[in-house]
């Protein structure tokens, strides 16, 4: 766990019956472009803050080519991460940085909040902005979890090169899933494109590129129903939801892109979820039903998912925490 040098490695108060742990106005979780949008801006603000991340980039430090990120044509995920990091440090004298840590719960404690991480520290403060995005959906049919690393993948820009002259599916038809296609244009032979719907869910430029391959073959109206395989995947059992008649597919590869789970556990109980898990905001402050609790990104209930919204909403965030900051100071 490393820790920006200016701030040290603890900070205590004491007193003459115990030591408390430093108080803070605000700990950021996570180190996606949320989290660094709104660290960059704390700092700015000189909000006393805390920003704990397990890595920087979030998401899409396994993208290989992002094209919608504004202000550059095109970089990869992992030019996207250092770039968020090396901004994020420039401000290391007004921001202190916790990184290879993982937040692991949160607990209010009268006005303030603990947040305990998996290196076994424990940090206090006033507010908390949750930004800690969200992780992969598992594929949960039969022989799903049997075949993982050997067939079954969750990462195109990892492992598309492994399927080369290979016959592959993509599960799932939004973003993600033609993302995932387009990777795969390089190197595999045939692409199927699962979609559950009778309709595709992504942008018009990844469609049109897929279509003009030739290589690209889309299923609409089905359900998976599992994997087949002997020491790796063979194929893929699904029902065509139209006509409800069962098939078999041969393949070589099923790359899995059917969406994303929040990453929420670690505020249960303490703000408002809905059924999906996704921490339930204002959108106007991203204030969430724990008046010291603001969330952004892929961890609450926006209505997109982009890394662009994900930054703007946590900047949102955090100005309405230094409103909060001052509107306290001022009772």
């Amino acid at each position: 766990m490393r820790t920006s040098p200016s701030w040290g490695r603890f900070a205590f108060r004491r007193t003459s019956f115990r030591i408390l742990l430093y108080m803070y106005q605000l700990i950021i979780i996570g180190g996606g472009p949320g989290g660094v949008a709104a660290g960059v801006y704390a700092a700015r603000k000189k909000i006393n803050t805390l920003l704990i991340t397990e890595e920087f980039g979030g998401q899409s430090v396994v993208s290989d080519n992002i094209e919608n990120w504004i202000g550059d044509r095109s970089l990869s995920g992992f030019d996207l991460a250092k770039r968020l990091e090396e901004h994020l440090k420039a401000y290391d004298k007004d921001i202190k940085i916790v990184e290879d840590d993982r937040v692991k719960a949160v607990e209010k404690m009268g006005e303030h909040y603990k947040v305990f991480t998996s290196g076994e520290q424990t940090y206090e403060t006033e507010r908390v902005l949750v930004v800690s995005g969200s992780r992969r959906r598992r594929l949960n049919v039969p022989g799903a979890e049997k075949y993982e690393g050997k067939g079954i993948v969750y990462c195109s820009t990892c492992d598309a090169p492994i399927f080369k002259d290979k016959t592959v599916a993509v599960v799932g038809g939004g973003n993600a899933g033609l993302e995932a296609a387009i990777d795969l244009l390089p190197y595999a032979s045939k692409i199927y494109l699962f979609e559950r719907s009778a309709q595709l869910r992504g942008d018009e430029v990844s469609r049109k590129q897929l279509k003009d391959s030739g290589k690209v073959e889309i299923i609409f109206n089905n359900e998976i129903l599992g994997v087949i395989g002997e020491q790796f995947v063979t194929g893929l059992k699904y029902k065509d939801t139209s006509s409800n008649e069962e098939r078999e597919l041969k393949l070589d590869g099923v790359f899995v892109e059917i969406g994303s789970i929040p990453n929420s556990d670690i505020v249960k109980g303490l703000v408002n979820l809905n059924e999906r898990g996704e921490i339930t905001i204002d959108h106007k402050t991203q204030r969430t039903s724990d008046a010291g609790i603001w969330a952004a990104g892929d961890v609450s209930d926006s209505l997109y998912n982009q890394n662009n919204t994900s930054a703007g909403d946590a900047i949102k965030a955090v100005l309405n925490i230094y409103d909060d900051i001052l509107h306290s100071s001022s009772d």
